[in-house]
């Protein structure tokens, strides 16, 4: 696995061809994205934090990465699990259905090619992938990144709701009228 931290938006690779992996990742660092490659579906299902069987990895598990994904691109035939099987456990997992999965092929099958889009995956790109490939991904990263943001926006409107209603409880209840005093202190602390 190769781990490269240029830049805000993260892709993960995936693909059995270290050839394939090494263009694509180039491809991907020159359009500044920050950019991690693994070898097959299962790894790239470890690094997002599921099993192949979708039970979750604990966040303290040496397979658990703590780097945000914003899109992961697969080639689709690959040894053990296809493009195709990674992208339907993604898309069934409740915390990475969000994630934009772009499949890669050398061979152009409208019947594969649509069966992928159906199934949710953003773009199908054609082998050898050039950089106006990559290039028009950029949008499907910035959707990936906006609902991250959206998430984020709303936990902290929890947290921020919370206080709130502490806060008013107080107000309605009104304050002690003399808190506990330090034993240090002789005179009542209003």
């Amino acid at each position: 696995m190769a781990v490269s931290t240029e830049a805000g938006f993260h892709v993960l690779a995936v693909d059995d061809s270290l050839i394939d992996r090494k263009l694509i990742e180039r491809l991907l660092k020159t359009s500044s994205f920050q950019v991690t490659t693994v070898e097959s579906g299962s790894k790239a299902l470890e690094f997002l934090g599921l099993r192949k069987d979708h039970r979750s990895i604990s966040p303290c598990s040496p397979d658990h990465h703590e780097i945000a994904v914003n899109m992961v691109i697969t080639d689709y035939c690959m040894p053990g699990m296809s493009g195709y099987d990674l992208l339907k456990k993604i898309k069934e997992s409740a915390t990475l259905k969000d994630i934009p999965v772009v499949i890669m092929s050398s061979e152009n099958v409208p019947s594969r090619i649509n069966r992928c889009l159906e199934e949710g995956a953003e773009e199908f790109l054609l082998k050898p992938v050039k950089l106006s490939d990559v290039n028009r991904l950029r949008p499907h990263i910035l959707k990936g990144k906006c609902k991250e943001q959206k998430q984020g926006n709303s936990d902290i409107d929890d947290v921020l709701s919370t206080g709130s209603s502490k806060k008013r409880k107080v107000m309605d209840e009104g304050f002690p009228v003399e808190r506990k005093r330090p034993k240090n202190l002789k005179q009542p602390w209003h």
